[in-house]
């Protein structure tokens, strides 16, 4: 039927290449989309079963956000892109063909132990469901399964070298596959989303304790000696400094880190509205800046610094409430959770830590402006919002009815107005870069940060200046 255009998506899981890779070969000549697919499963980063260690530890978790990253450039020079998600597989591939409703065929390689077929098990039972057919290959070795010179496979559990005499003599290995210089195009309206930061998952690591800082401090040292320094390795000694940073106030100050007053027992008068903290933790404050935040913390357990910051200061200055309902909220959901960095970067943000006299307050519409210009970030945590283009999303109530009811939009009904307003947006709000070709388009989320903020995570603690 030429009527309605032919999806294909290929899943990727340990063949993250464009060359020589069999699932792209196949699409190519089946499909008039393609959506190149990657999820970072969560079973991924659990423990291991006997003895709970960390299934993905820094290092090789560096080198495939790195891969991820290396594929989406190549897939980007051939008018396509990555397609990157948490979650699992199985349950990401079914939300993919439900929202995209034109999925013919799921293509991906065949793996061989347990866990991997229990998802392929899983994926096929989803295409089926959902009467979409399956492709599989065959991808991972020298020699190809089919052309072994061996009636079935146990046939080749003998001895190596018997094994090797085998096929040497008798098989042969099949030529690469030639690349595509072009793919074909994403279906429409379909988000990139963003590639998780190194920094996020490695402080897990590090607040269970499974490495010591220590140990990524000479890591870091060792790679910086051999390759480069550069701005993330950087970031990670910045972070791991705040982290001694604020274990060693919790060790001066003991439990005042705990107490509503802080650390120079500064009184200020804390409400507890529940119903603004409602609002605030489901994601439903009308800001989609802090919305989005706050409901990727609670489907996945992580948020940028940057949104942290952000949040946090939505919540002690614009709505005024008692930090502590910021803090033990964090601690109920952060993968992440330390608790003498949690509570330290509270009473900062709560203006009741070391220096009282301090009192940012972050603008909103700034914040998401600066790093979340095209709004990219937002339209992937509060779909509801999506048919808003640029840099309008994050101030739909500036918006004429006429442009909310064509962007599927009712203020009230399918997302609230803000529960607060700030002065200090209004100053930002006629800056927005608007539709999908702005200016500042490039896509964005808090984990990119542009150039001229690299410095902002280092400002927000040290600097005086209140025009955040």
């Amino acid at each position: 039927n030429m009527a309605s255009p032919r999806t294909v998506v290929c899943l990727l899981r340990n063949d993250l290449r464009l060359h020589d890779n069999e699932v792209f070969h196949w699409a190519l000549r089946n499909a008039d989309h393609i959506v190149p697919l990657y999820c970072f499963d969560p079973r991924h980063y659990l423990g291991t079963q006997h003895f709970n260690f960390p299934k993905t530890g820094p290092f090789r978790l560096r080198f495939l956000l790195d891969s991820v990253k290396d594929l989406r450039a190549t897939l980007k020079k051939t008018g396509s892109s990555l397609i990157v998600r948490r979650g699992k597989p199985e349950e990401v591939v079914n939300d993919l063909i439900k929202q995209l409703g034109s999925v013919s065929t799921v293509v991906f390689h065949e793996e061989v132990t347990s866990e991997e077929k229990q998802v392929e098990k899983k994926l096929k039972h989803v295409c089926f469901q959902n009467k979409v057919k399956i492709q599989t290959f065959w991808g991972s070795t020298l020699y190809h399964r089919d052309d072994l010179p061996f009636r079935h496979i146990g046939g080749c559990l003998i001895v190596y070298t018997a094994f090797r005499k085998a096929v040497e003599e008798r098989s042969g290995v099949r030529p690469v596959l030639p690349s595509a210089d072009h793919i074909r195009p994403l279906p429409p309206g379909l988000e990139e989303g963003p590639i998780p930061t190194f920094i996020s998952l490695l402080f897990c690591r590090l607040a269970v304790g499974c490495i010591s800082p220590r140990y990524i401090y000479e890591q870091i040292k060792r790679y910086e000696a051999e390759r480069t320094a550069n701005q993330s390795t950087y970031w990670v000694i910045f972070e791991l400094l705040w982290r001694d940073y604020f274990r060693f106030v919790a060790l001066k100050y003991g439990n005042r880190i705990f107490h509503l007053n802080g650390l120079q027992d500064k009184h200020v008068p804390w409400k507890t509205d529940m119903e603004l903290f409602n609002a605030w933790k489901e994601g439903r404050t009308g800001v989609p800046f802090v919305d989005a935040n706050m409901r990727e913390l609670f489907l996945t357990g992580f948020m940028s610094n940057r949104g942290r910051q952000n949040v946090a200061s939505f919540l002690t200055k614009d709505l005024g409430l008692d930090w502590r309902l910021g803090a033990e909220w964090f601690e109920y959901l952060l993968v992440d959770y330390d608790v003498c960095s949690n509570y330290g970067n509270w009473l900062y943000s709560a203006g009741v830590g070391n220096d009282p006299r301090e009192n940012r307050k972050f603008n909103m519409i700034k914040q998401a402006l600066d790093y979340d210009s095209n709004g990219d970030y937002v339209r992937q945590w509060v779909p509801e919002l999506k048919g808003i283009t640029g840099g309008d999303i994050h101030a739909p109530w500036t918006l004429s009815s006429a442009s909310l009811s064509h962007s599927g939009v009712e203020l009230d009904n399918t997302y609230p107005t803000p529960i607060i307003m700030a002065p200090e947006w209004s100053r930002h709000i006629n800056q927005k870069p608007s539709g999908a070709m702005s200016s500042r388009g490039k896509k964005r989320g808090p984990s990119h940060t542009p150039r001229q903020h690299r410095d902002r995570g280092i400002d927000f603690y040290f600097s005086k200046s209140k025009n955040l």
